[in-house]
């Protein structure tokens, strides 16, 4: 008794392996995973467009100070500061892009490795070419999105050009040539944030898609 039992678990487990190998279950785990890094992509780009907005007040704030003379050495390093945290969020926004990119690639590979185990030919080549056509539309929103995250990237480095220039006008008390090098930083973040929420709303379309949907685009 024994024996036959031992020998059906046996039989169980083999069975089980070889279904696992069929199931949709790593496509469910990876679609899963892409889904939750999307939302930690949407919530570091919110955060970090939060700190660049406090950023641009700061930075108005200490014109203003600095036109009245008022606590230069304590403006200036609180501008720095709220800076150095517009650095570290789009370090961390960058982060979570590269986490997004590699999920994205581990879900398309997880879609193509299920296809290909279809035995039908007509549905694997129809589901191989809607999965080609929607990889090569999202690869181009990475692309997108990597270049997004590099004009902020540019942005942060010209906001704290910004504040070295204030500092010689202060000493100068001079500070009408600053102005356009403001308006233009203030001009670049609503277009870069806009570029990157394309991202938030193709990824969230990619997730919320049916496979076989894929290719009605």
């Amino acid at each position: 008794m024994f024996k036959k039992s031992l020998a059906i678990l046996s039989l169980l487990i083999v069975f089980s392996s070889c279904w696992k190998d069929k199931s949709p279950e790593d496509l469910i785990r990876l679609k899963d995973k892409f889904k939750s890094q999307v939302s930690d992509f949407e919530s570091k780009k919110e955060v970090a467009n939060k700190k660049v907005s406090q950023g641009l007040e700061s930075l108005g704030e200490l014109k203003l100070a600095l036109e009245d003379a008022k606590n230069e050495d304590k403006e200036f390093a609180k501008v720095y500061g709220d800076w150095e945290k517009v650095d570290k969020r789009v370090n961390n926004l960058n982060k979570e892009y590269e986490d997004l990119k590699t999920k994205a690639s581990n879900l398309f590979t997880a879609m193509e490795t299920q296809t290909n185990s279809l035995s039908d030919e007509k549905s694997r080549n129809t589901l191989l070419k809607a999965i080609n056509k929607a990889k090569t539309k999202y690869n181009v929103t990475l692309s997108n999105t990597s270049e997004a995250i590099g004009k902020l990237r540019l942005l942060h480095k010209d906001a704290v050009e910004v504040v070295k220039a204030l500092e010689v006008a202060a000493a100068l008390n001079s500070f009408d040539s600053i102005n356009g090098q403001m308006k233009s930083i203030e001009d670049r973040v609503d277009g870069i944030m806009q570029e990157l929420n394309v991202a938030v709303v193709e990824s969230k379309k990619l997730y919320e898609k049916k496979i076989t949907e894929l290719g009605d685009d």
